[in-house]
């Protein structure tokens, strides 16, 4: 009975409806194109929590669960789920004739580099022996714990965290008090708290703190943040992720918020992480100071690609196909809200589940012979994660077309000097360190 209860207050609670399954939802490309190069801005697979679960179990009735690897770090589960999307991507592209559909002769000309996180680092050796099996693709990284100017300007210290400034875009984004970020997502807040409270709890259950007993601040950042917001919201997204992950790794049912959650209402209560990652993540001018180095380089890639002259700084080759690019949920966050991108995918509003990627596609049109780039997201269903389904053409990932403004024509396609445009008038130069 209260497994129903909750699931009720979370569907009532939902900022939208929710239809899961695969989409692939897009025009095509046109017949009298090519695709020449690929940049593939990938968050890694499913890893463990961030933290030891004694800092979770103080807010729960109930001990999270036990799992099998360090804290933040890519599980068994989340190599495969990785894996498996590689090979979908090497059907894809090769369908599009930007690989052969078998071998290792494209494998030297594809380029992978990963943040040094262990995770990162993972999933990108995963994508690689997906797409290219047994040919002994290397993936580029700087050593683990490095922090990598590419997907962590801030701590890498690229350029100064203006500090004032960061505070003031997300104050300004919130009514000048993290406390109205309380009250404006108090129903969904109670109903997380409420599982916390109840799910998995008998009757020697621990003692524990709500979530709305949390202050609420939001306060100048350090390391990685240009500013920092605590409180409910924040720690209800930490939560709320958590318990995807349990979903998606393919825990027993029981041991997915103790038994009180299923796919339904889990795409209910993932708008607690959408929602805290919007302000701290999307606020353009968080943006322009985290992901203006990796907007370059990705521009940099697609213009080497169409002129063929190299750029020291493009990461990839000029001779290359593909740039696969193995970062965080907070790259493909910060790039979004700089360039305004927003999508519906798999019943969920703007977030970035594990192997969530952003695909730049540049095409070239055989008449005109002018270059074009359409931009997707790709990402496998929630269903598709716990269960480890084989990805074909037939049983897709989500795919779906991402509309740039300012760029995008009514078929999504963007002409390369529009698209370049559109990024250099995003990216702060001072930001930017190759």
């Amino acid at each position: 009975m209260i497994r129903k209860t909750l699931i009720a207050v979370l569907l009532l609670a939902s900022l939208l409806s929710v239809t899961a399954g695969a989409q692939t939802s897009a025009p095509a490309a046109a017949s009298s194109a090519d695709l020449r190069f690929v940049v593939y801005l990938t968050r890694h697979g499913v890893r463990s929590p961030t933290s030891k679960s004694d800092q979770y179990n103080k807010y729960s009735s109930a001990p999270w669960p036990v799992w099998p690897v360090p804290p933040g770090y890519l599980t068994p589960h989340g190599f495969e789920l990785m894996r498996l999307f590689g090979a979908y991507d090497r059907t894809l592209f090769a369908k599009d004739g930007l690989f052969k559909r078998s071998g290792c002769d494209d494998a030297r000309s594809v380029t992978f580099y990963a943040d040094s996180d262990q995770r990162t680092q993972e999933s990108g050796k995963a994508l690689a022996a997906g797409l290219f099996p047994d040919c002994g693709l290397q993936v580029h990284s700087l050593t683990e714990g490095t922090a990598d100017l590419l997907f962590h300007p801030t701590a890498a210290g690229v350029d100064p965290v203006d500090a004032a400034l960061a505070y003031s875009a997300i104050s300004g984004r919130i009514g000048g008090s993290p406390q109205n970020l309380t009250e404006a997502y108090r129903p969904q807040i109670v109903a997380l708290d409420k599982i916390l409270a109840t799910c998995g709890a008998s009757g020697s259950a621990q003692s524990r703190s709500s979530l709305l007993e949390i202050p609420a601040v939001l306060s100048s950042g350090k390391g990685d943040h240009a500013a920092e917001l605590k409180g409910p919201i924040n720690t209800s997204a930490t939560f709320s992720e958590n318990i995807l992950l349990e979903y998606t790794e393919g825990l027993p049912a029981k041991d997915v918020a103790w038994g009180c959650i299923d796919g339904t209402s889990l795409r209910s209560l993932i708008n607690l992480h959408t929602a805290a990652s919007d302000f701290a993540q999307r606020t353009p001018a968080i943006g322009r100071m985290q992901a203006s180095n990796l907007l370059d380089r990705i521009q940099r890639a697609m213009q080497q690609a169409a002129t063929g002259k190299p750029d020291s700084a493009a990461i990839a080759r000029a001779t290359d196909h593909a740039l696969f690019l193995v970062g965080h949920d907070t790259n493909l966050l910060n790039i979004a809200g700089l360039l305004n991108l927003s999508w519906i995918a798999d019943g969920r509003r703007d977030d970035t589940a594990p192997g969530s990627a952003f695909v730049f596609e540049l095409w070239q049109d055989r008449v005109s012979h002018a270059y074009f780039v359409r931009t997707w997201l790709m990402v496998q269903t929630l269903e598709q994660m716990r269960e480890s389904t084989p990805l074909t053409l037939e049983n897709p990932p989500v795919r779906i077309p991402l509309f740039l403004p300012g760029c995008s024509e009514k078929d999504f396609s963007c002409p390369l000097e529009s698209f370049s445009r559109t990024l250099a008038n995003a990216i702060v130069s001072r930001s930017v360190r190759h």
